[in-house]
């Protein structure tokens, strides 16, 4: 019977070891979880990153490939027209301020110099 008490005993400090270890060891459970959460959002960077890149290599492609995807940004970004069209610029009037009220004048008897 006694060997079953150091067996236990045993079983209990390597119970013991193993938490400790666990929570307050190398790569314990707080590091592990803050990890995954690096982890989580670099995922996240990166799937934003690829579709930005996804978008740039098919504009790419489309500029290689196509003769209207240059006749456009000529136009867009360079103010280019083709040889015969007419441009048109069309600009606004700027927007007005309203005028600003005259100040009111006011009643006889509530000026603080009127006060006896």
């Amino acid at each position: 019977m006694r060997d079953w008490r150091w067996l236990l005993l045993l079983l209990a400090l390597l119970l013991a070891w193993l938490q400790y270890r666990f929570w307050f060891g190398p790569g314990n459970s707080g590091e592990v979880m803050m990890l995954e959460a690096q982890v989580a959002n670099q995922e996240r960077d990166n799937d934003g990153l690829q579709q930005r890149n996804d978008a740039l290599a098919a504009e790419v492609k489309d500029l290689k490939e196509g003769q209207s995807a240059i006749e456009e940004r000529a136009r867009s970004e360079l103010g280019m027209i083709k040889p015969g069209e007419k441009f048109y610029r069309v600009v606004e009037d700027a927007p007005t301020r309203p005028a600003q009220p005259a100040p009111v004048a006011a009643p006889a008897g509530d000026h603080p110099a009127d006060v006896p």
